[in-house]
């Protein structure tokens, strides 16, 4: 079953959803922290590279399987152009006193 992203337990994180699915790399990008960082199967990426070539410019989309870590941390049937569907695993850093996303951390589930 499906969470939507209405439903997520943390804010930040539902928006950061939202903005996934709704291809808005503007409200994805007011999500982030402005020294936000990411890693994809244990490796630092670099964040801009990466939002366009696994998100924006493949039409990525987030199916929200499960969440746990008080929202942090959420099981996603992650689908893109290039890799089409997999499970994945994606753990977020929310800055403190921010609400913005400090780091996120993807990988296969």
């Amino acid at each position: 079953m499906t969470i939507a992203p209405a439903n997520l337990s943390d804010p930040t994180v539902a928006a950061f959803v939202k903005a996934v699915n709704a291809h808005d790399k503007e409200a994805f990008l007011k999500v982030l922290a402005a020294d936000a960082t990411m890693s994809d199967d244990g490796s630092d990426r670099d964040l801009q590279e990466w939002i366009d070539k696994e998100i924006f410019d493949t039409g990525g989309h987030m199916d929200v399987q499960k969440e746990s870590d008080g929202g942090h941390t959420l099981v996603v049937n992650y689908r893109n152009d290039t890799w089409g569907e997999m499970r994945t695993r994606w753990r977020f850093v929310i800055s403190p006193g921010g609400g913005r996303i400090s780091r996120f951390e993807t990988g296969q589930a």
